[in-house]
């Protein structure tokens, strides 16, 4: 299991989540050049260690545990999966 970032972050991208992860699993960054074409930040599904770090640090409570997340936001699973598949 993985968090997931959902509809909130989508063109807020606070970054305050990216520096509250231990394992910098968070992307884009501000200093990737991808970070001002994204309408929102990621998760990488297969770094996050599930410690919860970021989801304080998020100033529009963007970030949810995969199966906690709120009714009608199950499309960000694959949203946030998606877009590691496609950095390969």
């Amino acid at each position: 299991m993985s968090f997931i970032i959902c509809e909130p972050c989508i063109g807020t991208k606070d970054t305050a989540c990216v520096d509250a992860c231990p394992v910098d699993c968070i992307h884009p960054r501000k200093d990737e050049g991808r970070f001002e074409s994204e309408e929102q930040l990621y998760i990488d599904p297969e770094e996050c260690i599930d410690c919860g770090a970021c989801v304080p640090e998020c100033p529009v409570e963007a970030i949810f545990p995969e199966d906690e997340l709120p009714e009608g936001w199950s499309r960000y699973i694959d949203i946030n999966y998606k877009w590691y598949e496609n950095k390969k």
